[in-house]
């Protein structure tokens, strides 16, 4: 099951009933992002977004299907964003980049809140079977792209032979979420800084001489 099919197909919509919508979704993203899915109410949701209750359960039944439209948008947001800036990765230096940009995202809210999608994959995965395989998705697909940028490094003989990129994608995967969950609890980014270079110091081991 594609996201796309995991998460229900949006409603044909008027440019006007789109935006409505969308401006529902992004507000229920940021508020589930800083106080949890739990903690956030319809109310709350209908508040920040400036739309009337009719508006809300228009586009939206219950919170369950806001919660995975939201889940739908941050995958989207994401992919779109690692997409920019995986495409060309074609060196360990470019990895570092990667790594760099990532650490200093995260400390301009000096770690709290973690990952938007390891945020929602804390709360949702083990209570909505359809929100958790739309994010096991995008997880998988973020570690393709950075598998795909690790294979291109092995094209061009910087990693050598032996080297197994989807697993060190997997391994970086791990390390850059339990680095968003470290750094969340300490409000320091020092911790996710550390697992992530663990991890490149992994890959290290396999480039060329």
């Amino acid at each position: 099951m594609t996201r796309s099919e995991s998460v229900e197909a949006e409603p044909k919509l008027t440019p006007r009933g789109a935006a409505t919508r969308q401006r529902i979704i992004e507000a229920a993203a940021n508020l589930m992002y800083v106080k949890g899915v739990g903690s956030t109410s319809l109310d709350e949701v209908r508040a920040a977004s400036g739309t009337s209750k009719s508006q809300l359960y228009n586009n939206f039944a219950d919170k369950e299907e806001l919660v995975r439209a939201v889940v739908q948008f941050r995958a989207e947001e994401i992919i779109q964003r690692e997409h920019a800036a995986l495409e060309r990765l074609r060196s360990f230096n470019g990895l570092v980049r990667w790594r760099d940009a990532l650490v200093q995202r995260n400390a301009l809210q000096k770690g709290a809140y973690g990952c938007v999608l390891g945020a929602l994959a804390g709360e949702v995965s083990d209570q909505d079977e359809v929100a958790r395989m739309a994010l096991a998705e995008t997880f998988d697909e973020w570690e393709r792209l950075i598998e795909a940028g690790l294979r291109r490094m092995q094209d061009s003989r910087t990693l050598t032979p032996d080297a197994d990129p989807r697993t060190l994608a997997i391994g970086l995967m791990a390390a850059l979420q339990g680095g968003y969950l470290l750094a969340q609890t300490a409000h320091d980014i020092a911790p996710m800084e550390v697992a992530l270079d663990m991890a490149l110091d992994h890959v290290r081991m396999f480039l060329s001489a």
